[in-house]
């Protein structure tokens, strides 16, 4: 099996930008298969900076295919406008480098209102953090069964119907939070004006990725956010609104469980998350502070801050075993050259109890106290290294004893934002 899923293994943002267009250089066809545009990478190809949220890593690159597919909610709007960013940045986006899964259901105005709505109108202590961009009440139509999807664009004279079945539940919202009511005609020209945009790159992603895999094209399924806010499997109630493990890659782009392939989760070398939720190995300190400016730990989409705090392998160890990860590639070495010592958490501390995992219960996360082993830090540089024999002696034993407490390999170690600055263990592919 030639395919591969790339999945976060923590709470997002843990440079998969990097890692996917590594590995899509190899890929013949990049899928990106759940979330929306509430999640961003960062591709550094030369000179040359991209900042992709919706649009599949491989369109940067000459002769990939790119497909977005059913399990993502898709901004026609966004969506539009992430094409024409690129393309004033030289890359042409066509058929032949993007198709969009028939099947994708869509994000409207009214989800982006609803989703702003809840945030702001909360109770003190239950805000989310999302980031408003209204995939959340997007995928609650999809469930919903009153979703608009991009194949409806293609049949203007069904539109009404669906938009009225759409607006019995949007407006008795409204209603409720007495506000005015959403018109079925500002929803229809809101479809039909984008809709010439968005039609061309239609398709039956699943007939399409079954005919490429027959082909012996090589496959990389690329997925969003990480696994610990995957809307069963992640710290709820603060998690996305769709399952973020690689068990999804097959469910959001119509492909077979049997045909996903090797699946290399993504760490950080410590610990971030953006937005609220519990965070038992969070650094609250100057410590917490010198992580964040040396990763340069701000948001790809929001901008936001994100908080720090050292590596949990009990966390990262609990994502491999739901996420079926066979290995690890783990970015941002380089973040903690010059620590005399560098703190793991190996478990929690639940009043009397210990435990080796988070337990699902909220109110439980939120008293969790980590436990730490100490581990010697390294003072020569590991930025750049391209093999282990480049790195501080000490700096290996550290990727080791990750390795040894996550229970998974680490097929790939990231020292730098350049894509060439990668010690390669194993490659997925082979």
């Amino acid at each position: 099996m030639s395919n591969v899923v790339v999945v976060g293994a923590q709470w997002g943002d843990e440079g998969k930008g990097k890692i996917v267009d590594w590995l899509s250089e190899q890929a013949d066809v990049v899928v990106r298969f759940q979330g929306g545009h509430n999640a961003g990478h960062t591709l550094v190809i030369g000179d040359n900076t991209y900042k992709l949220s919706l649009l599949p890593s491989g369109v940067v690159r000459p002769g990939k295919l790119g497909v977005i597919g059913n399990g993502v909610v898709l901004d026609p709007y966004a969506l539009v406008r992430e094409i024409d960013k690129l393309e004033s940045q030289g890359i042409k986006v066509s058929r032949d480098n993007l198709r969009i899964a028939e099947n994708t259901s869509l994000i409207l105005s009214l989800h982006r209102d609803l989703d702003g709505l809840r945030e702001s109108g909360v109770a003190s202590g239950t805000k989310i953090g999302t980031t408003g961009r209204g995939i959340g009440p997007a995928y609650e139509d999809k469930v919903g069964r009153r979703a608009v999807r991009v194949m409806d664009l293609a049949s203007p004279d069904t539109l009404p119907a669906k938009i009225d079945r759409l607006l019995a539940h949007h407006n008795a919202i409204r209603r409720g939070l007495n506000l005015e009511e959403i018109s079925p005609a500002a929803i229809l020209e809101e479809l039909t004006t984008v809709a010439p945009k968005v039609l061309p790159y239609m398709e039956p992603a699943w007939r399409l990725l079954s005919l490429l895999q027959k082909m012996g094209k090589k496959i990389l399924f690329e997925g969003a956010q990480g696994a610990l806010l995957d809307i069963d499997h992640g710290t709820y109630p603060f998690v996305t609104s769709s399952n973020t493990v690689a068990g999804q890659a097959a469910a959001g782009s119509g492909m077979g469980p049997g045909d996903v392939g090797y699946v290399i989760g993504i760490v950080k070398a410590y610990t971030t998350r953006v937005g609220e939720g519990p965070f038992p190995t969070e650094l609250k300190d100057d410590i917490g502070d010198l992580i964040g400016q040396r990763g340069n730990e701000f948001g790809t989409v929001t901008g936001r801050k994100r908080r720090c705090g050292w590596f949990d392998a009990a966390l990262v160890r609990q994502t491999v075993r739901t996420g079926g990860i066979k290995g690890i590639a783990l970015t941002k070495l380089d973040v903690l050259d010059g620590f005399k010592t560098i703190r793991i958490g190996v478990g929690y501390k639940l009043g009397a109890h210990k435990l080796d995992y988070m337990p699902a219960l909220q109110e439980a996360q939120a008293e969790l106290e980590p436990i730490y082993e100490e581990f010697e830090g390294w003072s020569d540089s590991t930025r750049g290294a391209r093999s282990w024999s480049d790195l501080p002696p000490q700096a290996v034993r550290y990727v080791k004893y990750l390795e040894k407490l996550i229970d998974a390999e680490v097929a790939l170690v990231s020292t730098s934002p350049e894509r060439d600055d990668t010690i390669l263990v194993k490659n997925p592919f082979d």
